[in-house]
Protein backbone atom coordinates (compact mmCIF):
# COMPACT_ATOMS: atom_id res chain seq x y z
CA UNK A 1 0.00 0.00 0.00
CA UNK A 2 1.56 3.20 -0.97
CA UNK A 3 0.71 6.58 0.79
CA UNK A 4 0.41 9.91 -1.05
CA UNK A 5 2.43 12.56 -0.06
CA UNK A 6 0.94 16.13 -0.15
CA UNK A 7 2.99 18.51 -3.05
CA UNK A 8 2.94 21.69 -1.19
CA UNK A 9 0.74 24.37 -2.66
CA UNK A 10 2.54 26.68 -5.26
CA UNK A 11 2.54 30.31 -3.53
CA UNK A 12 0.62 33.07 -4.54
CA UNK A 13 2.65 35.83 -6.17
CA UNK A 14 2.66 38.88 -3.76
CA UNK A 15 0.23 41.43 -5.10
CA UNK A 16 1.71 44.99 -5.70
CA UNK A 17 2.42 47.16 -2.86
CA UNK A 18 -0.26 50.36 -3.17
CA UNK A 19 1.98 52.41 -0.91
CA UNK A 20 4.87 53.82 -3.73
CA UNK A 21 2.58 55.15 -5.80
CA UNK A 22 0.86 56.98 -2.76
CA UNK A 23 4.27 57.75 -1.89
CA UNK A 24 4.98 59.56 -5.37
CA UNK A 25 1.43 61.38 -5.05
CA UNK A 26 2.99 62.49 -1.38
CA UNK A 27 6.33 63.55 -2.77
CA UNK A 28 4.92 65.32 -5.77
CA UNK A 29 2.14 67.18 -3.37
CA UNK A 30 5.14 67.88 -1.22
CA UNK A 31 7.26 69.26 -3.67
CA UNK A 32 4.93 72.14 -4.63
CA UNK A 33 5.12 75.80 -3.31
CA UNK A 34 1.72 76.50 -2.24
CA UNK A 35 0.46 79.81 -4.04
CA UNK A 36 -1.57 82.18 -1.72
CA UNK A 37 -5.10 82.35 -3.62
CA UNK A 38 -5.73 86.46 -4.41
CA UNK A 39 -8.64 87.34 -3.34
CA UNK A 40 -10.87 89.65 -5.86
CA UNK A 41 -11.16 93.07 -5.14
CA UNK A 42 -14.50 94.73 -4.78
CA UNK A 43 -15.98 96.69 -7.71
CA UNK A 44 -16.37 99.87 -7.05
CA UNK A 45 -19.96 100.87 -6.87
CA UNK A 46 -21.54 103.15 -9.32
CA UNK A 47 -24.26 105.33 -9.23
CA UNK A 48 -27.98 104.37 -11.05
CA UNK A 49 -29.13 106.69 -13.43
CA UNK A 50 -32.26 107.19 -11.44
CA UNK A 51 -29.87 107.19 -7.95
CA UNK A 52 -30.09 105.60 -4.79
CA UNK A 53 -32.93 106.21 -2.65
CA UNK A 54 -30.25 108.37 -0.82
CA UNK A 55 -28.97 109.83 -3.69
CA UNK A 56 -32.27 111.50 -4.06
CA UNK A 57 -32.70 112.53 -0.59
CA UNK A 58 -29.68 114.96 -1.15
CA UNK A 59 -30.80 115.74 -4.43
CA UNK A 60 -34.13 116.86 -2.46
CA UNK A 61 -32.29 118.86 0.34
CA UNK A 62 -29.22 120.25 -1.46
CA UNK A 63 -27.00 119.30 1.93
CA UNK A 64 -27.37 116.93 3.58
CA UNK A 65 -24.99 116.20 7.29
CA UNK A 66 -23.88 113.02 7.67
CA UNK A 67 -24.32 112.00 11.04
CA UNK A 68 -24.05 115.29 13.11
CA UNK A 69 -27.00 117.68 13.87
CA UNK A 70 -27.12 120.93 12.51
CA UNK A 71 -29.21 123.30 10.10
CA UNK A 72 -29.60 120.63 7.35
CA UNK A 73 -31.42 117.31 7.64
CA UNK A 74 -29.47 114.35 8.73
CA UNK A 75 -28.55 111.38 6.89
CA UNK A 76 -28.38 108.44 9.85
CA UNK A 77 -31.12 110.00 11.28
CA UNK A 78 -33.63 109.59 7.95
CA UNK A 79 -31.85 106.30 7.48
CA UNK A 80 -32.72 105.12 11.01
CA UNK A 81 -36.17 106.89 10.64
CA UNK A 82 -35.68 108.34 14.29
CA UNK A 83 -33.21 110.16 16.48
CA UNK A 84 -30.44 108.59 17.46
CA UNK A 85 -29.00 109.02 20.78
CA UNK A 86 -24.81 108.39 21.01
CA UNK A 87 -23.02 106.53 17.98
CA UNK A 88 -25.08 105.22 14.91
CA UNK A 89 -22.96 102.05 15.24
CA UNK A 90 -24.40 100.65 18.18
CA UNK A 91 -28.31 101.30 16.21
CA UNK A 92 -29.76 98.74 15.08
CA UNK A 93 -29.77 99.96 11.54
CA UNK A 94 -26.32 100.42 11.88
CA UNK A 95 -25.50 98.21 8.85
CA UNK A 96 -28.01 100.31 6.55
CA UNK A 97 -26.52 103.43 7.58
CA UNK A 98 -23.03 102.27 6.90
CA UNK A 99 -24.53 101.42 3.66
CA UNK A 100 -26.32 104.65 2.73
CA UNK A 101 -23.10 106.67 3.53
CA UNK A 102 -20.76 104.31 0.95
CA UNK A 103 -23.53 104.80 -1.38
CA UNK A 104 -23.31 108.34 -1.01
CA UNK A 105 -19.56 108.43 -1.01
CA UNK A 106 -19.57 106.05 -4.15
CA UNK A 107 -21.88 108.69 -6.32
CA UNK A 108 -20.68 110.86 -9.06
CA UNK A 109 -23.55 113.03 -7.77
CA UNK A 110 -22.66 113.87 -4.10
CA UNK A 111 -19.88 115.20 -2.89
CA UNK A 112 -18.60 114.81 0.51
CA UNK A 113 -16.95 118.25 2.73
CA UNK A 114 -15.99 119.11 6.09
CA UNK A 115 -18.37 122.33 5.46
CA UNK A 116 -21.01 122.90 8.02
CA UNK A 117 -19.43 123.22 11.68
CA UNK A 118 -16.79 121.22 9.73
CA UNK A 119 -18.62 118.03 10.13
CA UNK A 120 -19.03 115.54 7.28
CA UNK A 121 -21.81 116.82 4.81
CA UNK A 122 -22.92 115.85 1.55
CA UNK A 123 -23.47 118.18 -1.15
CA UNK A 124 -25.69 117.72 -4.44
CA UNK A 125 -23.96 117.94 -7.56
CA UNK A 126 -26.93 120.72 -8.20
CA UNK A 127 -25.65 122.85 -5.75
CA UNK A 128 -21.78 122.81 -6.56
CA UNK A 129 -21.92 126.13 -8.56
CA UNK A 130 -23.43 128.36 -5.53
CA UNK A 131 -20.64 126.42 -3.30
CA UNK A 132 -17.93 127.26 -5.60
CA UNK A 133 -19.20 130.96 -6.16
CA UNK A 134 -19.48 131.83 -2.00
CA UNK A 135 -16.38 129.73 -1.39
CA UNK A 136 -14.46 132.21 -4.00
CA UNK A 137 -16.39 135.15 -2.47
CA UNK A 138 -14.81 133.86 0.90
CA UNK A 139 -17.69 132.83 2.83
CA UNK A 140 -15.81 129.31 3.33
CA UNK A 141 -12.49 128.09 4.62
CA UNK A 142 -10.68 126.23 1.99
CA UNK A 143 -10.74 123.45 4.28
CA UNK A 144 -14.54 123.47 4.26
CA UNK A 145 -15.08 123.28 0.56
CA UNK A 146 -11.99 120.59 -0.04
CA UNK A 147 -13.77 117.89 -1.24
CA UNK A 148 -13.26 114.30 0.58
CA UNK A 149 -13.79 110.77 -0.46
CA UNK A 150 -12.41 107.35 1.30
CA UNK A 151 -10.11 105.38 0.03
CA UNK A 152 -10.54 101.46 1.14
CA UNK A 153 -6.79 100.08 2.00
CA UNK A 154 -5.62 96.48 1.29
CA UNK A 155 -5.49 96.25 4.76
CA UNK A 156 -8.88 97.07 5.55
CA UNK A 157 -8.35 100.51 6.73
CA UNK A 158 -9.94 104.06 5.37
CA UNK A 159 -7.86 107.38 4.02
CA UNK A 160 -9.29 110.54 3.37
CA UNK A 161 -8.48 111.89 0.39
CA UNK A 162 -9.00 115.36 0.22
CA UNK A 163 -9.08 117.47 -2.66
CA UNK A 164 -8.87 120.87 -2.64
CA UNK A 165 -11.60 123.30 -4.29
CA UNK A 166 -8.89 124.05 -7.13
CA UNK A 167 -9.20 121.10 -8.17
CA UNK A 168 -12.12 119.11 -8.20
CA UNK A 169 -14.41 121.92 -9.86
CA UNK A 170 -15.02 120.84 -13.38
CA UNK A 171 -14.98 123.70 -15.89
CA UNK A 172 -19.06 123.43 -16.15
CA UNK A 173 -19.34 124.00 -12.71
CA UNK A 174 -16.90 126.62 -12.73
CA UNK A 175 -18.91 128.62 -15.50
CA UNK A 176 -21.99 128.56 -13.60
CA UNK A 177 -20.29 129.78 -10.80
CA UNK A 178 -19.01 132.38 -12.39
CA UNK A 179 -22.19 133.40 -14.00
CA UNK A 180 -24.00 133.40 -10.09
CA UNK A 181 -24.22 136.44 -8.15
CA UNK A 182 -23.38 136.46 -4.08
CA UNK A 183 -26.86 136.85 -3.06
CA UNK A 184 -27.75 134.25 -5.43
CA UNK A 185 -25.87 131.41 -4.39
CA UNK A 186 -26.61 132.36 -0.64
CA UNK A 187 -30.43 131.85 -1.94
CA UNK A 188 -29.66 128.25 -3.16
CA UNK A 189 -27.93 127.08 -0.47
CA UNK A 190 -30.43 127.98 2.46
CA UNK A 191 -30.22 129.86 5.44
CA UNK A 192 -27.85 128.31 7.07
CA UNK A 193 -24.73 129.86 4.96
CA UNK A 194 -25.31 132.62 7.01
CA UNK A 195 -24.79 131.05 10.13
CA UNK A 196 -21.74 129.26 9.23
CA UNK A 197 -20.75 132.94 7.91
CA UNK A 198 -21.50 134.40 11.40
CA UNK A 199 -19.44 131.63 13.17
CA UNK A 200 -16.30 132.17 10.98
CA UNK A 201 -16.56 136.27 11.86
Amino acid sequence: MTTKTKRPKAKKPAAKSKSRPVARRAKSRAGKVARPRRRPKPARRRATAGGSRWVKLVAKHGVVLASAHGPVPTLTEAVAGEPIVGSWWAHPKGKAIFGALAELDDSEDVRCFKLIDHKVTFVHRRLWPALTCLARAGAFAADQVASIQQEHMPTGEHRNIVTPLVDWVDEATAQAAARMTVEAARKQLGAWVSEVAAARA
